[in-house]
């Protein structure tokens, strides 16, 4: 017999930041496993063309977008989810920022800039569609975090300070929130070349490093984070909260590869 709690069939889902990269996969990814599934971002166009796909697999989809550095857009995102859908059981924040620079060169108005989106944006979404969740008693949220939460990459400073506070809300709100049927947990992925990153990785030295740390000597495809988002947004993760999943090809874990 098929184990079910993976099953999503009946769930809605938001994914702030789903409509490219890995946030586009994990949306996909949601849909395929039975959710409803509303993906979001900035620009209308991306919107328009992630909700067509997720509407061509049969699942019930909105196309509204979102600013996660604007309170009052999250909470027109909100009320236009709940208008629709009623209830909303998942919570995927997979926005992001990211700017190389050195340290000593970067202007504090740029760590405003990506703690805003990287970080703010995360608690404005928990805080917004958090209550909802708790007021239900049941919600799952699953945010994306980064390898530079854990280790140090070169000049991305902001970007690192702003992920691993994004594990250190994703703890603090799993406890305050154990008791109410709503889940928080992170998914760390390796080193997966998207829109946001790729000039960084592709054919660069850079590049060539994180591929020599990788065990498994590859780059990830965004549909590699798919698995654990399905599973942190089911009920097969009842008992999983304050969890970061790590999801790298081995980096994490290694020290010398050769």
């Amino acid at each position: 017999m098929a184990y079910r709690n993976l099953d999503l069939t009946g769930r809605t889902a938001v994914v702030i930041g789903g409509s490219s990269g890995i946030g586009a996969a994990i949306a996909m990814g949601l849909a395929q496993a039975g959710a409803n599934v509303i993906a979001t971002g900035r620009r209308a166009d991306q919107v328009a063309a992630i909700t067509a796909a997720i509407e061509s697999l049969g699942r019930r989809s909105l196309a509204v977008t979102v600013d996660v550095t604007n309170r009052t857009s999250v909470d027109q995102l909100f009320s236009s989810v709940a208008g629709e859908f009623g209830d909303i059981d998942i919570l995927v924040n997979s926005a992001g920022s990211i700017v190389r620079e050195p340290t000593l060169e970067s202007s504090e108005s740029e760590w405003q800039r990506i703690l805003d989106t990287n970080l703010m944006g995360v608690l404005r979404a928990c805080q917004i569609f958090g209550r909802h969740m708790l007021q239900k008693r049941y919600g799952r949220i699953v945010n994306i975090t980064s390898l530079n939460a854990f280790v140090a990459l070169r000049e991305v400073a902001a970007y690192a300070a702003s992920k691993a506070a994004v594990q250190s809300l994703t703890r603090s709100l799993a406890v305050e929130w154990a008791g109410s049927g709503v889940c928080v947990n992170a998914i760390a992925p390796g080193v997966f070349p998207t829109a946001l990153n790729s000039e960084l990785l592709q054919g660069t030295d850079r590049g060539q490093e994180l591929l020599m740390r990788t065990p498994m000597k590859r780059f990830g495809n965004a549909e590699e984070v798919v698995g654990a988002a399905i599973l942190l947004a089911s009920e097969a993760a009842a008992f999983m909260t304050g969890s970061v999943v790590a999801v790298d090809g081995g980096f994490l874990a290694s020290g010398v590869n050769q």
